[in-house]
């Protein structure tokens, strides 16, 4: 990317005049004058007079000129001072008859008003005519000063001026091929400033004078082209935003835009590469890669104590339940899953949000219920949005369900308001602003086959897999070619059939993949009694509902050293033994998986917050993992935009029933 970027900029300072015309902007000094000028640029008064029209009228030190790079090769005039009339073109009116009414060549005409040299006249549209005497004019026309020096210029015609505007102004000629955004760019404004100050100008059209600030860049200026284009800045933009987006690195987006040396700001109208070749799935993955196995500690780089602002969105639904008496909200919670795990969920981030109060962080919670209709989820989503300001908001967390989350997201994009799914392990729309804290299970599977990948050397592999899973049968396949395959028949893996692929002098990984019931028992059963004479692991991709069944012993399972890939892992109970009493004590109950999620999740925002200007710079500044009771988080950049936690732990059943993490990625 480095390399691309030295080539654009390469391409910047160097382009021909049949791309783009180069121009700088000069500051004259005291005693200059426009044919000094013109010698030290090596072109011709002309030239600074075409894109000067005022200075034929002089010009003062301190005066800023539009100085073109390369000469057109006209030969200097020595012509009266130029002043303009607007006129707006009637029905069926020609530039014949127009260079008739005005005493003008029709070549003038088109010299200041560039776009008529391809395109014919258009009913409706203002033009400029260049007039040596003021003519009389008629009713569809008014005269316009040229001059640089006065800052109270008319405001009739194309130049769309504002007389009421009393900023520090001076007026800029628009050239051909400039915008809105590169003119607002040159003199340090916003677009919305420079429209706010040329309230009347719509399309740009070259010729045409701008009011401007009088900040200008004093380095050579390229007119928009193919190369690159312009991006204004959103709220809450940063340096780790920008840069993701566009796909290149922090030094050089400053190299293109020096003003970034003071910080990104909203509205700032930066220059960036225009590469249709960029694509987001492929920024800066490698450097988060190289981190993914440092584990950062965020409680000893707090430095940021603003409150904050978070909101949680959770499927109470409220509305179902009746208010009549204690005994309903009694019923209503014993009856509604997702109502108990919205609650446990809440419980923990209660527990969290008092935890972060004592390392000095404030919040300030605001709680919503996003009820869980799968057809009203959205509707209700954005309603909440719509009814309640969000614009302070430095994260939302939730809704559950994917449907509600999505719509989150893309209601509060346009703010980049970070919306943080807590537990849907399903993909997700690329929303710039959405975060999936919960691996999808493609990641599971992908992170123990990386483990089994690198630990399976020297090993005897031997795979087990039913029909349902031919796909991960045919990975494992590809990764182990001198693996072998038993496969279950009516639901069934016989002994002989195991032992006859298990090696005697070396160790054996067995690679289960079935969630059927009679499969996962005859296996487990059957390697259990094998294992007396021979070394067996047992592992699997997607340990799914069958292993919690009756039938499937645990002391099987861990004699046989079972290893699988899970988003958390089990409470250690020295480590969690002060959280587990302080939940018991408030709660009543021990906490469970969503109750230690609640907290997790919610802990690791709050001090990413307190660690950085934003969530999105906080992984600018930490690539790393943080880790907490349960969970762990690292997050990269997904493909088309937005987040996702990849951090999976690998998990071993231990000879006393135990877990233990065996991998961490």
């Amino acid at each position: 990317m480095k390399y691309l970027l030295a080539l654009c900029l390469m391409f910047q300072i160097f382009t021909s005049e049949a791309v783009a015309q180069q121009f700088k902007y000069h500051t004259v000094a005291p005693g200059e004058t426009v044919s000094s000028i013109a010698r030290t640029y090596n072109i011709t008064k002309e030239d600074i007079y075409k894109y000067n029209p005022d200075a034929k009228s002089g010009i003062d030190a301190s005066a800023k000129l539009v100085i073109p790079l390369t000469s057109s090769g006209e030969t200097a005039s020595e012509e009266e001072p130029v002043t303009f009339v607007t006129h707006k073109v009637a029905r069926k009116e020609t530039l014949f008859g127009l260079s008739q009414q005005y005493n003008v060549e029709i070549d003038e005409i088109k010299r200041y008003n560039k776009h008529l040299y391809s395109e014919e006249l258009q009913t409706g549209e203002e033009i400029r005519i260049p007039v040596k005497a003021t003519p009389a004019a008629g009713k569809n026309s008014a005269v316009v000063s040229s001059t640089t020096k006065s800052t109270n210029a008319s405001s009739s015609g194309t130049s769309g001026i504002n007389p009421q505007d009393t900023r520090n102004t001076r007026e800029h000629v628009v050239l051909p091929k400039e915008t809105k955004y590169g003119i607002a760019r040159k003199y340090g404004l916003t677009v919305q400033e420079l429209e706010e100050m040329n309230p009347k100008v719509g399309v740009l059209q070259p010729g045409i004078m701008l009011k401007v600030g009088t900040n200008v860049l004093d380095d050579s200026v390229i007119i928009t082209d193919k190369t690159f284009e312009f991006y204004e800045v959103k709220p809450k933009e940063n340096f780790f935003r920008l840069t993701q987006k566009f796909g290149i690195d922090k030094d050089s987006l400053i190299a293109l835009n020096p003003a970034l040396e003071d910080g990104v700001k909203s509205g700032m109208v930066l220059k960036i590469p225009a590469d249709p070749d960029t694509n987001t799935s492929d920024l800066n993955i490698d450097d988060f890669a190289e981190a993914s196995e440092k584990s950062v500690d965020l409680k000893s780089n707090i430095s940021n104590f603003e409150t904050k602002e978070l909101v949680l969105m959770l499927p109470y639904n409220l509305n179902r339940i009746e208010t009549d008496s204690t005994n309903t909200y009694k019923n209503a919670i014993l009856n509604d899953r997702v109502l108990r795990i919205s609650l446990d969920f809440y419980s923990g981030v209660l527990m969290a949000v008092e935890e972060a109060k004592e390392l000095g962080i404030s919040t300030n919670l605001r709680v919503y219920d996003t009820k869980y209709d799968t057809n009203n989820g959205a509707r209700e989503v954005n309603n909440i949005i719509n009814t309640h300001n969000f614009s302070n908001v430095d994260a939302v967390i939730g809704p559950f369900f994917q449907t509600s989350t999505e719509a989150a997201a893309a209601k509060l994009s346009a703010e980049n308001v970070p919306v943080i799914s807590p537990l849907s392990n399903k993909a997700m729309k690329p929303y710039m602003n959405l975060f999936q804290s919960r691996p999808t299970d493609e990641m599971l599977v992908d992170a123990m086959l990386n483990y089994l990948q690198k630990n399976a050397h020297n090993k005897n592999v031997v795979v087990i897999a039913d029909g349902k899973n031919y796909e991960i049968k045919s990975r494992l396949g590809r990764i182990f070619p001198d693996a072998k395959f038993v496969n279950p028949s009516e639901g069934y893996v016989s002994e002989s059939a195991m032992d006859a692929a298990l090696a005697p002098n070396r160790e054996n990984w067995v690679i289960l993949e079935s969630d059927n019931v009679g499969i996962l028992n005859s296996v487990t059963s059957g390697l259990n009694r094998l294992a007396r004479n021979k070394n067996i692991s047992l592992l699997t991709t997607n340990k799914g509902n069958g292993y919690d069944n009756d039938n499937v012993a645990n002391e099987h399972l861990a004699r046989l050293k079972f290893r699988y890939p899970s988003v958390d892992k089990e409470f250690d109970g020295n480590s969690s033994k002060e959280f587990i009493e302080e939940y018991t004590e408030k709660y009543g109950v021990n906490p469970n998986q969503y109750a230690v999620r609640g907290y997790d999740l919610t802990l690791d925002v709050l001090l990413r917050l307190a660690t950085s200007e934003d969530l999105y710079d906080s992984f600018e500044r930490f690539k790393g993992y943080t880790e907490y009771y349960e969970n762990k988080f690292h997050y990269l950049p997904r493909s088309g935009g937005g987040f996702h936690n990849d951090a999976v732990y690998i998990m071993r059943i231990n000879p006393d029933l135990t877990l233990s993490v065996e991998n961490d990625f």
